[in-house]
């Protein structure tokens, strides 16, 4: 099973690494507009294959889509990363672009391609690969609401003081600073509602720390963080590739789920073999759905600037 990412930057070269590491994929193509990069990137990690265990194979190119030739799955992370103070919708007048021709590059040589976004603002983006393919709504996946999960469930694990393997959460909603929802009320420690460990005051706390994830990263890095985005990656391909049917939530376009339509947001789907095989739809209450309207208008908004 063949996988392309586009974009070789710190992001794409760790997407690389655990797709190899976890040794599900026959080839990994890394490709990217800066002459070797790609190129080098690949054979780095390469060389690391006696020493980690993993007969994947990892190829590097520049710019050459026919490399990419009959992809499985291609994961774009193309595009300028943030910068400190930076938002992540500051980014669509240079980023959109970038995502439109690589995409139709990708379908070029791999029409049945399923397609994972990373670029943000990342629900947007993954908006636009919609318009701009017309490619079965199954097809084209945002991996926001993996990474904002991961990071609620971090959160929750540091609050509870407990290891992370213990804790369950789920984030939906915008994949920005105000448009998470992380469902407290939901989160679980091995079954048991997180709520009868920690107060309402400190769920609270949790929960503006999950949405400021990302930009509390920047600001300690200088520039967007890369392990855990590729981490999340990893885990949505090999969902796919090995057809695992795993909940995670991602962002969809909807066409009536939770009362929206017309838009791509985080929301909880089953991953298989086909992209995603369901939408999900969870009882939320009037708390959350608040929550999610609110975020679906300021996705909208950043959509209008298409």
């Amino acid at each position: 099973m063949k996988v392309t990412i586009v974009g070789a930057g710190a992001v794409g070269a760790s997407c690389a690494e655990y797709i190899a590491i976890k040794d599900f994929a026959s080839e990994v193509v890394l490709l990217d507009i800066k002459e070797g990069v790609a190129e080098g990137k690949a054979m780095d990690l390469m060389q690391t294959a006696s020493l980690n265990g993993f007969d994947t194979k990892i190829v590097g190119s520049t710019n050459d889509y026919s490399k990419t030739a009959d992809s499985h799955v291609a994961v774009v992370t193309s595009g300028i990363p943030r910068k400190p103070g930076m938002t992540r919708e500051e980014l669509i007048g240079i980023n959109a672009g970038i995502v439109k021709d690589v995409v139709s590059n990708l379908i070029k040589h791999s029409p049945e391609v399923i397609v994972i976004v990373v670029s943000n603002p990342m629900d947007t983006m993954t908006y636009l690969t919609h318009k701009a393919t017309g490619l079965p709504k199954n097809r084209i996946i945002g991996m926001g609401g993996a990474l904002d999960s991961a990071r609620f469930k971090y959160r929750l694990s540091e609050a509870l003081e407990c290891p992370a393997s213990d804790v369950d959460g789920m984030v939906i909603g915008g994949h920005s600073d105000t448009g998470m929802v992380p469902l407290t009320r939901l989160a679980v420690r091995n079954s048991v509602p997180v709520s009868k460990f920690l107060s309402e005051e400190r769920l609270a706390q949790v929960a503006e720390d999950t949405k400021v994830g990302g930009a509390t990263l920047t600001k300690l890095l200088g520039t967007s963080a890369w392990y855990a985005p590729g981490a999340a990656v990893s885990a949505l391909v090999q969902a796919i590739a090995c057809d695992q049917k795993k909940m995670f939530p991602c962002s969809a376009l909807l066409d009536g789920e939770y009362g929206l339509s017309d838009i791509c947001i985080g929301v909880p789907v089953i991953l298989g073999k086909n992209g995603i095989e369901k939408i999900v739809e969870i009882e939320l209450d009037d708390a959350e759905k608040a929550k999610m309207k609110e975020s679906a208008e300021g996705v909208k908004k950043v959509n209008a600037l298409l």
